[in-house]
């Protein structure tokens, strides 16, 4: 390795720092990354759908089983690039075949499970070690930073996990909202298994998703902490330091020597001038402190303490043998006053005082807390309207006239005859008197802002089945006739027409 090479800057960190570099790594491969990661992983994942088609759930494990083998590449692309040599996605591709020789058995069965995976796979794949070496390196490498790779690795697992679910999520509210009133519990557990195949691979491919943008950035930060291990280990700071030093005193070095031995001529006579002195020998005689008496005075301090305890103990002796002082043992004298005013009859009128006020602020604290959340006891006391409100229901919603004096006398036979002609019309009359009855004889809190899913789940609170029901089915068709121009087929009109008659009689008005 050529440490001078390296894109990043080779210095000790902390683990979590270490894994911050990490993910800069893969942010700035991110392209090459997540590509090669698709192209490898995507056809195996289609390739095991299609065998196992009627087995998803063992077809997303097995995928799942073989991450070890994916996770070489990424490896190997951040290893390469990390030295100025980052591969092309050709190279990288034509490169994984042979990456996956070394030790796959062993990653893929006792070492599958290894919360450290990604900490150590540089270990097998970037050093090639194996059997004893391979121990004795990782029991190195483990003694620290293995922490953190195992919380990577935790960490991983749910972050997979969330952004599973929130793939589905998403999946689910961007159905049509049509679609969603059919998706009841009754449907879902009459629809046969297999009609639901395709929706458990689809969720399959959710997962494969999520891997493409994870997994580089796991393999990453599992890679950086490897390298700042190695970095603690081999002292990659220091050497890098040094080298620099001997290229900057390549030059300089040159000219010392020349120098050097130009003066030797001259150091006979100048060793032949200089007296005789030693490290020990007497110096600065004629001052009034000499080198020997500042000698005596750094022995001297040096003998005593701080820097010198010297003691001599010839038997066992115990805390409780080491005689104390009375005077040290008895307390302070502020201690004892403070005890003489509490005990004095001026501090109990003080505490009953703060008794009564605290006893005082209790209510006042209850009654607060009550106001602050008015609002929620509210929806949870659940109070009947009064009637003053229930006369002050609107009359306009969604762009409707809903009051009672606006429909017909009996509803069920206009829409019957409307329905030949002019079957929109119809069911837009049933319609707008469903929600004229919700409105007055149910005194349902509608509000213009309301959308027809919600106006169900409003008839829902009201715990009537044959309402709720013939509430779905006219909703439905009125929302296939609005929004998606089907009509109605001819059998509906007597259907609806005899639902309305039994729910709200011949009449219209309430």
């Amino acid at each position: 390795m050529r440490l001078s090479e390296a894109s990043v800057v080779i210095r000790p960190r902390s683990s979590w720092e270490a894994m911050d570099l990490g993910i800069l790594l893969s942010q700035r491969h991110r392209r090459l990354l997540m590509t090669s990661w698709a192209l490898v992983t995507l056809p195996v994942f289609i390739l095991l759908s299609l065998l196992l088609w009627d087995s998803p759930t063992l077809a997303l494990l097995v995928f799942w089983w073989l991450k070890p083998a994916f996770e070489r590449l990424p490896l190997y692309i951040l290893a390469q690039a990390l030295f100025g040599e980052t591969p092309t996605l050709r190279q990288a591709l034509r490169q994984w075949p042979r990456l996956l020789k070394p030790q796959l058995l062993a990653s893929l069965t006792w070492r599958r499970l290894s919360l450290s995976r990604s900490f150590l796979l540089p270990v097998t794949q970037l050093e090639g070690l194996s059997g004893e070496a391979r121990q004795q390196r990782v029991r190195v490498l483990q003694q620290r930073n293995a922490g953190a790779a195992h919380w990577l690795t935790l960490i991983g697992v749910h972050l997979e996990g969330a952004l599973w679910i929130g793939l589905m999520v998403l999946f689910y509210l961007l159905l049509p909202q049509q679609i969603e009133l059919d998706w009841d519990w009754q449907t879902l557990i009459a629809a046969t298994e297999q009609d639901w195949r395709w929706l458990e691979h689809l969720t399959n491919a959710f997962y494969a998703l999520v891997l493409i943008v994870w997994e580089p950035v796991y393999v990453a930060c599992g890679f950086s902490l490897y390298l700042n291990r190695r970095t603690l280990l081999e002292a990659w700071d220091i050497e890098l330091v040094l080298r620099r030093l001997r290229q900057r005193l390549g030059s300089v070095a040159l000219l010392l020597i020349i120098g050097g031995l130009g003066l030797l001529p001259l150091a006979p006579d100048a060793r032949a001038a200089e007296p005789a002195s030693g490290p020990d020998s007497p110096r600065l005689l004629e001052q009034p402190l000499t080198s020997q008496a500042a000698k005596d005075s750094i022995e001297r301090i040096l003998a005593e303490p701080p820097f010198k305890n010297p003691q001599t103990v010839t038997r066992y002796r115990f805390a409780e043998d080491t005689p104390r002082d009375p005077e040290e043992s008895a307390p302070p004298g502020w201690l004892t006053a403070l005890g003489k005013w509490l005990d004095s009859s001026v501090f109990d009128a003080a505490a009953k005082t703060l008794q009564i006020l605290l006893w005082a602020l209790l209510p006042g604290a209850l009654v607060l807390l009550l106001w602050r959340y008015r609002q929620g006891l509210r929806a949870f006391i659940g109070r009947a309207p009064s009637p003053a409100k229930a006369r002050l229901a609107p009359q306009r919603l969604f762009g409707l006239d809903l009051s009672p004096e606006a429909l017909p006398e009996d509803v069920a036979a206009a829409a019957e005859a409307l329905w030949p002609q002019q079957p929109r019309e119809a069911l837009g009359l049933l319609y707008r008197a469903l929600l004229s009855r919700l409105l007055h004889d149910f005194q349902l809190p509608l509000k213009p802002a309301d959308t027809e899913g919600q106006v169900l789940e409003h008839i829902k609170s009201l715990q009537q089945p044959p309402l709720q029901a013939f509430s779905n089915d006219l909703t439905r068709h009125w929302q296939n006739l609005a929004y998606g121009h089907r009509l109605p087929p001819a059998q509906l009109r007597q259907e609806l027409c005899d639902g309305w008659r039994a729910l709200f009689g011949p009449g219209a008005r309430p």
